[in-house]
């Protein structure tokens, strides 16, 4: 019996789970596959209970988090924590995805024990450093430690490409997002929290909210809020629901400008679960998220993208997603567009997904196989 491939999959946030989980369970289905999966806890509450979403339960938990935790920091545990893992198991593979401080510390792990690096959703790129913070250089630098190079798209692909990243080392999959979010949209789902029901429920229209990034903290947060503000008061019928992230950083200015609107529900963070099916049944997405806006075009939901770049412009060029930026008046301008014009409405809603079909996953199992094992599905 042939040896079997020893991999290593490496998530640390909630959408490194979202969109590792299809891999996981790709190979882990595949018996020339023998898998492990380590959490570094960069993220705690969130990344938990994804991983129970998709029962999965870690071979190892580094469990980095702590309270006000520098970039340093999250740096230099999850280096250490991996590099002692990397030693014992002797891996074939490290895997990890996307943009996160925990995936470019895999890579750099990976390499100091010149072990082969597999980077899933590798080439986005806004070539501004600084937008979005960390996560650009992080995937900049992660890059020239990878050796398999998981494209998403042809667009991903011509990034790596003009790196001199070596055409052979780059493979055009399809975002693992898409498999993820597909996935659980087909399981039964019912709202068991009021907000949550109110929402589902609302018989007029709904908007679906959520920002976080780091260089939108302080005035651009604000600015978003007041926005969304003006929107509830220009549309009476609108139900606005923003899920928060934890930081008081990003808390505090929504709240102030929207906690006591009576048509704006202020949620915890949302569970995976009900988080897919709020985009389902929501009408307009606001969102600084990279992942929402691979994951809203999958149901035909306009998505207004709140930052001034973004490393996604596939969806931008096939019409399903707009840069709008921070500025108030420029937000209301483009809703109210798409809340009063039918016609623009329909155009965004009715664009193709450029993010992929669901079968990524499927795709870096038969590249791996081939590549570690010789062999074919």
């Amino acid at each position: 019996m042939p040896k079997p491939i020893r991999a290593v999959a490496v998530c640390g946030t909630r959408p490194d789970a979202i969109k590792m989980a299809p891999v996981v369970h790709a190979l882990r289905n595949h018996p020339a596959f023998e898998v492990r999966l380590v959490a570094t806890g960069q993220h705690r509450e969130m990344l938990d209970q994804v991983l129970r979403l998709f029962s999965l339960m870690p071979d190892a938990d580094l469990n980095i988090m702590t309270p006000h935790q520098t970039l340093a920091e999250i740096t230099t545990r999850s280096l250490e924590g991996l590099d002692r893992l990397l030693h014992e198991w002797s891996p074939d593979v490290v895997l990890a995805q996307g943009d996160t401080t925990t995936t470019f510390v895999a890579a750099l792990a990976a390499f100091y024990r010149k072990v082969a690096f597999g980077h899933v959703e590798a080439g986005l790129r806004t070539y501004d450093k600084y937008q979005p913070f960390p996560e650009e250089m992080n995937r900049r630098l992660t890059a020239p430690l990878a050796d398999f190079h998981f494209a998403p798209t042809a667009t991903a692909r011509r990034n790596l490409l003009q790196e001199h990243i070596p055409a052979e080392r780059i493979w055009i999959t399809g975002n693992t997002g898409i498999d993820a979010v597909l996935w659980v949209a087909r399981q039964p789902y019912t709202a068991d929290d009021p907000c949550l029901q109110r929402a589902l429920s609302h018989s007029g229209r709904l908007v679906l909210l959520t920002a976080h990034r780091r260089e939108n903290w302080g005035e651009p947060l604000a600015n978003i809020a007041r926005a969304a503000h003006t929107l509830l008061e220009q549309f009476d019928d609108l139900l606005l629901v923003l899920p928060m992230h934890r930081n008081p950083r990003v808390r505090q200015p929504l709240q102030a400008i929207l906690g006591e609107h009576p048509r704006a529900l202020l949620t915890e963070p949302l569970d995976y679960a009900p988080f897919v099916h709020l985009m389902r049944r929501a009408d307009l997405i606001l969102t600084d998220s990279g992942g929402v806006q691979e994951e809203a075009p999958a149901f035909g939901k306009p998505i207004l993208v709140l930052r001034e770049t973004t490393e996604r412009p596939e969806g931008v060029a096939a019409g399903t997603a707009k840069l709008v930026g921070t500025a108030p008046e420029q937000i209301v301008a483009e809703a109210t567009h798409l809340l009063s014009d039918a016609d623009a409405y329909a155009q965004m809603a009715r664009s193709i997904n450029p993010y992929g079909d669901g079968r990524a996953a499927e795709r870096i199992r038969e590249i791996l196989l081939r590549e570690l094992g010789g062999g074919e599905l």
